[in-house]
């Protein structure tokens, strides 16, 4: 007789949890770990991190999943390490070695590629990467053998520094830090770097110290959370306006904040803004995003009634909005 399995009871969970992600979990498994130690209903992530690679990566849980996207788009901020000499079928430590040659460049030559790279850069997307073609994953293409025709991307390197360089022994490499816009391939740039070296060279460790205003130091290990009474994991998660620094904050009264949950459009004395940030006053809650347009707040995403309630509901005074009060 099959022992019985004992059902999850999920709950609703609304914030940011800011991860360390461990090594060899995919950002997915790493998701699902967390939204299970945290009985979370509904979560998603703000873009991947290889197996390989370890570091920040925030995981977004009920209404937070809404505000994911601008956080896509933030500058990413990674130390890694290169091993000169060799080159993967992956670009990175996980690929098998295609390719040997000798390290015979000077520290000058070294400094000298690594400024090449600063700046505006041209980037041809890896086949072992989760870019779709087609609808189908290129690591999957990859897995079968195959290679598909890709378009050169552009991205910025905003920084490069040498922290270590060791150009002799039985492994030599670089470590460096890398602080680059969104899209910006690691593997891609490393096994470039050992190209212009003349030597040829694969990621050997990633670890991403800063995504947008989240860094390492802000986060959490998935041990450490498992190791928290289960009551109190919910106290890791950020607010779900921590998504939103960068936004400009707007406070409706009540009138004017059930209409907006309703997606009507406010007039007010507002400047032109792209990002808004949207409260209800009495009690203060985040509503959703925005746009000012010619003195019009225009809705962007918006929380539902019963998402604002919920992230309220730890305040014994708070009062319902609902959308189209009047």
């Amino acid at each position: 007789m099959n022992a019985s399995r004992t059902r999850v009871q999920r709950r609703p969970v609304h914030g940011v949890l800011l991860l360390d992600k461990p090594l060899g979990l995919s950002s997915n498994q790493a998701l699902q770990k967390a939204k299970w130690l945290l009985r979370a209903e509904k979560a998603g992530h703000t873009g991947t991190l290889d197996p390989l690679a370890t570091g920040v990566l925030p995981l977004c849980f009920g209404a937070a999943t809404k505000f994911s996207q601008p956080h896509l788009d933030a500058d990413k901020t990674y130390i890694t390490t290169l091993r000169l000499g060799q080159k993967t079928t992956t670009a990175d430590a996980e690929g098998a070695v295609i390719q040997e040659r000798p390290v015979v460049c000077s520290a000058g030559q070294v400094v000298e590629v690594l400024d090449s790279f600063m700046g505006p850069i041209s980037q041809v997307p890896p086949m072992h990467s989760a870019l779709k073609k087609d609808g189908k994953a290129l690591y999957e293409y990859a897995r079968e053998g195959q290679t598909i025709e890709r378009e050169a991307r552009h991205v910025v390197i905003h920084d490069l520094d040498l922290l270590d360089m060791n150009l002799s022994g039985d492994a030599p490499s670089l470590t460096l830090r890398v602080h680059c816009s969104k899209g910006t391939y690691i593997r891609t740039l490393g096994e470039d770097i050992g190209e212009a070296l003349g030597c040829g060279a694969h990621l050997s460790s990633l670890r991403r110290e800063q995504t947008g205003p989240f860094a390492a130091a802000h986060c959490i290990t998935l041990e450490a959370l498992e190791s928290l009474p289960e009551m109190e994991r919910a106290s890791q998660l950020k607010s779900v306006d921590s998504l939103l620094p960068t936004h400009t904050a707007v406070t409706l009264q009540a009138d004017d904040a059930g209409r907006f949950l309703s997606g009507v459009r406010r007039r007010g004395g507002w400047p032109d803004l792209e990002f808004v940030a949207v409260y209800g006053d009495k009690p203060r809650a985040l509503l959703g995003s925005a746009h000012v347009k010619a003195g019009e707040l225009i809705p962007g995403r918006l929380l539902s009634p019963i998402e604002i309630q919920q992230i309220l509901e730890v305040e014994p005074a708070a009062v319902p909005i609902r959308a189209g009060q009047v």
